[in-house]
């Protein structure tokens, strides 16, 4: 119940106990739960470090007979969600940093060499050009292919002539890491085929919104986009070791807290989904309808439906007065940057026919 908040099992029953038995000590606690006395002064210790418990000032949460006194849920788990809105907002505010200074990285890269990039950053021009540069790279991946695709719904198309060069891939032990958008997940073909490719062995994940199309291969080469409004016409192939490292931080940081393919979605104490926490801030920074839905790879019908929940669970009266009471309630944090661009169109239909 409490392990979005770092409380393990073990450590949460313990807790439960003691609450509904103030008086219990270590070996009443075994008693009720039928576990050694050795798996309760570990619970007792993980209590003591999240300060759950009144620790006596002579000796260690676990020593003696009569473990310390649990602190009141009402102060105890209120401080443990506290740090975790507090981890959240951080966590949240160092990605949307991380796509700014990509942006940036990128336009200024565009600007400045335009027609002569080097050797470091390759421009490959045209859908049919994109397209070709994408199955060779897949062709001569080794070992690792990390992607983001923040489409949502895939085509018919794209998914089926994906499946012989995913398939490949995979037969010659290389690693593939997906990180799909949520909205996947309510779209039957996309996520049959996520689901085949967890079943080969490939690893797949999803979250709320994705920063930037991106492929890197192997962690020598990457392949984004330059421009967000005609994602089609231009694309930057990236070899440069200083670039990568920071494309592969920003793609493990997202991949640490997206959601396993097999997991469910979690809610959090006040019943929100991660997309609809997005979808507070992206409120509060004054996103249309239509933005929110290319954000969340999802229908613009979809979109407004849950902004309008959103709006009655807030009783708000308009949509920035949600995103503000959304701040205010700590659903979202308050100093977060606002948006740089619309997402890249491309790879979701990379080998489209």
């Amino acid at each position: 119940m409490f392990e979005a908040l770092g409380l393990s099992r073990l450590a949460e029953s313990v807790y439960l106990t003691m609450l509904e038995f103030p008086e219990a000590g270590v070996e009443d606690l075994g008693r009720v739960l039928r576990l050694d006395d050795g798996q309760v002064r570990e619970a007792l210790n993980d209590l003591a470090r999240m300060s759950l418990l009144r620790t006596p000032p002579s000796g260690a949460p676990a020593s003696g007979t009569q473990p310390p006194r649990p602190v009141s849920p009402e102060v105890g788990l209120s401080m443990l969600l506290a740090r975790r809105h507090a981890e959240v907002a951080r966590h949240q505010q160092e990605i949307e940093e991380s796509r700014a200074a990509f942006e940036t990285l990128l336009a200024k890269h565009a600007e400045s060499r335009p027609k002569n990039p080097g050797p470091e950053v390759r421009r490959v021009e045209g859908i049919e050009a994109i397209r070709a540069r994408l199955r060779e790279l897949a062709d001569s991946c080794v070992w690792e292919a990390c992607s983001f695709t923040p489409d949502g719904a895939q085509s018919a198309a794209s998914l089926e002539a994906s499946r012989a060069l995913d398939a490949e891939a995979i037969a010659r032990g290389v690693r593939l890491r997906t990180v799909y958008l949520d909205s996947v997940r309510n779209d039957q073909p996309t996520l049959e085929y996520a689901q085949w490719l967890t079943e080969l062995g490939s690893e797949v994940r999803t979250t709320p919104t994705l920063p930037v199309r991106m492929l890197i291969v192997d962690r020598r080469l990457a392949m984004v986009p330059v421009d967000n409004d005609d994602s089609a016409s231009l694309a930057l192939e990236i070899s440069s070791p200083g670039v990568l490292s920071g494309l592969v931080a920003l793609f493990n940081s997202v991949w640490k807290n997206a959601v396993s393919l097999g997991s469910a979605r979690r809610r959090d104490d006040e019943g929100l989904s991660a997309q609809e926490r997005q979808v507070l801030q992206l409120l509060g920074e004054g996103h249309t309808d239509e933005m929110i839905a290319r954000r969340l790879g999802v229908s613009v019908r979809t979109a407004r439906r849950i902004a309008s929940n959103l709006l009655s669970r807030l009783d708000a009266q308009s949509r920035f007065q949600a995103g503000a009471r959304a701040v205010a309630r700590g659903f979202s944090p308050a100093d977060s940057c606002p948006p740089v661009g619309r997402q890249f169109d491309l790879m979701g239909s990379q080998y489209e026919q």
